[in-house]
């Protein structure tokens, strides 16, 4: 008698539970040119693979309860009041904006770029092709999925390979996406002196920090604003702000333990990346006098890993300083 009277209480409860939290766990969807990660049964993110894009891409980019933090355009078109400018900014990605190969001719190339160009979209630019999605690995708070990309010139000369996986972390709230990055030189190559890369997001227009925009750049020293922010090296940067009537917010995370520290390309309009390779060019703050560059050989590697929490609240209420860490200890797990 007592053990179905327990049973009961325990169906009960579980029949209050809200479908969120019933349902909690990290899932990923696998389908043609896509991945799609969900927690707690709510989507986190759509990881775009089209050989169609210039670059794989996050869109859409949701904070906890569905909430949008990247912009919509130009995935999507004619939503009233949302700006139209840098099409090339596509909610979340990772490139770079002039790769120097070595002993290659090219005969398509972008105004004012020594090498290719695989930032901009402009006639001449280089594509990230994705051409392999692994299975999903898929635990209870964790699942990842490797993929592979080659980088071509716009002539469709591949200069690097490169193996990509994708972490996706239920934190118990917050929610944190990682990329693990493997580069492998397939000629000489130099990374250029150049601010526009790397690890980038475009923030949804309502917390842009400029005109017409209600939110906060804050990065890991506690600086604020695009003035003291941008071209400053910090292990994190966060942009925050109320949308549709709820305070969320993006870090982009850098590790420890990448080649070079980031400097944050951070942008009042609504730009944010983190910078390893921009030196006297770039005209970073913290990087003047420096014109050394990231160089690898033939067959080299080049690791790096950035991650972005979405979360509630700002910088300080979403307690970004201390699931930093957290990001940073979780890279011997994966």
């Amino acid at each position: 008698m007592k053990t179905i009277r327990w049973v009961g209480f325990v169906c009960a409860l579980l029949g209050a539970i809200p479908p969120a939290f019933a349902q909690k766990g990290v899932e990923v969807k696998k389908a043609d040119d896509k991945l799609e990660f969900y927690a707690g049964g709510q989507l986190v993110t759509r990881y775009l693979t089209a050989p169609s894009w210039a670059k794989p891409i996050f869109y859409p980019v949701l904070a906890p309860g569905g909430v949008p933090l990247t912009r919509d355009w130009p995935m999507v078109t004619g939503k009233p009041g949302e700006s139209t400018d840098h099409p090339h900014q596509k909610s979340a990605w990772f490139c770079h904006g002039d790769i120097i190969p070595e002993g290659v001719e090219l005969k398509q190339k972008i105004k004012g770029v020594e090498g290719v160009d695989f930032w901009s979209e402009n006639k001449g630019h280089g594509q990230i092709v994705c051409t392999k999605v692994g299975e999903p690995k898929v635990g209870q708070d964790h699942a990842s999925v490797q993929t592979h990309n080659e980088w071509r010139t716009a002539d469709g000369a591949k200069i690097l390979d490169e193996d990509r996986t994708i972490h996706c972390y239920d934190l118990g709230g917050p929610r944190l996406i990682v990329l693990d990055i493997d580069l492998v030189a397939d000629v000489p190559v130099t990374f250029g002196d150049t601010k526009e890369g790397a690890m980038g997001i475009r923030i949804n227009d309502q917390i842009t920090a400029g005109k017409g925009g209600k939110g906060k750049i804050q990065n890991a020293k506690g600086k604020i604003g695009e003035k003291e922010c941008w071209g400053r090296i910090a292990d994190w940067c966060d942009y925050s702000g109320p949308v549709d009537g709820k305070e969320v917010g993006l870090t982009l995370m850098a590790d420890p333990k990448n080649v070079e520290p980031s400097c944050w390309h951070v942008r009042g309009y609504g730009l944010m990346a983190a910078n390893p390779f921009g030196r006297k060019h770039a005209a970073f703050p913290d990087a003047v006098g420096r014109t050394d560059l990231v160089r690898l050989a033939k067959g080299q590697h080049l690791r790096l890993r950035y991650g972005m929490l979405l979360h509630t609240g700002d910088a300080e209420t979403g307690r970004v300083a201390e699931q930093y860490q957290r990001f940073v200890q979780l890279r011997g797990q994966e």
